[in-house]
């Protein structure tokens, strides 16, 4: 558990603003206090943070029919206090990080809500992952949240500049910034961007913890060694963790994303891949397969070097992924509004039956 040193004190120190009071007005009133949620443990209990301190409350809102409104680390909820603490409700999330479910069920899995920042981890100690980052930036726009793109361990590539500007070219619009954590490098100019609640996305050996650290000013984030072989590390994190910072903001570390499934983020995708949306309103044809149709601007921006191959194999793969993933989920939604009319018809049934039987006798 950590504690409170932020500057201001009290749940303030953890983002507690004047629009969360106002939707807790009613809450107040019935005797219940704010709580948010800083971690979440496998068997249900929650460690929250209150105005009075840390404790850890249990919940009947954990395994509710969709996962995603499940209590997860960054949460606002409302706190029942007492012998037994336990969490009620959830107050409206700002934003919500949503990725499908690493079962591959029709369900999501939110990684963290109510964040402003999310800082999309990428290690220059190893060759890029361009698709990697695109479903990154998907999730993050479709989050509600503003992404940032941090190059750690700029200490130990050659041209760092080539990077910014190939990173450039996958994420218009959003800021990229060289750091290392063992030189200092672009340290203030992460601090000056990440506001607010801010979270850490990416893959194991990133450098995730090690620039949480760094922003913290302290080592509190376990740390460990990477395979030479491929930049790869093991999971330090094992679960995602709310930490105040010293000079304000809050910071969630998570655990190394090894899957990265798209779930309902039309939005996000546009975002990233804005500039084939741009070109695709140019074809000649509404409904441009953008192949081989004649007065196709996506493939005139291909032949000129505007666009890449690549980039629009991607876009069309990651459109493939997102729509499955939500046939899937309407799917169930289908199947589930379907056992409830049949429980209906059921329930119907068997009062006719039994007042038939009322009337013989």
């Amino acid at each position: 558990m950590y504690s409170n040193s932020s500057p201001g004190g009290g749940l303030s120190a953890y983002g507690w603003d004047e629009t969360f009071e106002k939707s807790f007005a009613s809450h107040h009133a019935a005797g219940l206090v704010p709580a948010r949620v800083i971690g979440v443990h496998r068997g249900g209990e929650c460690d929250v943070i209150t105005e009075s301190g840390p404790l850890r409350a249990g919940t009947s809102l954990v395994g509710a029919s969709d996962p995603v409104s499940s209590p997860c680390t960054g949460d606002w909820a409302v706190l029942r206090t007492g012998r037994d603490p336990e969490l009620t409700a959830l107050l409206p999330r700002r934003s919500v990080i949503v990725r499908s479910s690493a079962s591959r069920s029709s369900y999501g899995q939110a990684l963290a809500a109510n964040v402003d920042t999310a800082a999309l981890v990428v290690s220059l100690g190893t060759p890029l992952n361009p698709s990697r980052i695109e479903r990154l930036l998907a999730l993050v726009w479709e989050s509600g949240a503003y992404p940032v793109i941090v190059l750690t361990k700029a200490d130990q590539s050659a041209d760092p500049g080539h990077a910014v500007a190939e990173v450039a070219q996958l994420a218009p619009g959003v800021e990229v910034i060289v750091a290392s954590a063992t030189t200092g490098q672009g340290l203030d100019a992460v601090m000056a961007v990440l506001v607010g609640t801010m979270v850490l996305l990416g893959p194991s050996g990133a450098g995730k913890s090690t620039l949480g650290n760094a922003l913290l000013g302290s080592g509190v984030l376990e740390t460990g060694a990477v395979r030479a072989q491929d930049g790869k590390g093991r999971h330090t994190t094992v679960r995602r963790e709310l930490i105040p910072l010293p000079n304000g903001g809050v910071l969630i570390d998570t655990p190394g994303l090894r899957g990265i499934g798209l779930f309902d983020a039309d939005d996000g995708l546009q975002q990233v891949f804005a500039d084939i949306e741009q070109f695709a309103q140019e074809c000649r044809f509404s409904d441009c397969g953008h192949d081989s149709e004649p007065g196709c601007s996506v493939q005139a921006a291909i032949a000129s070097g505007e666009l890449s191959e690549r980039r629009l194999d991607s876009y069309r793969k990651l459109q493939r992924e997102n729509a499955w993933a939500t046939s899937r989920s309407d799917a169930r939604l289908r199947a589930q509004r379907e056992d409830h009319k049949k429980a209906i018809t059921r329930f119907l049934r068997e009062t006719y039956a039994f007042r038939e039987r009322q009337g013989r006798t």
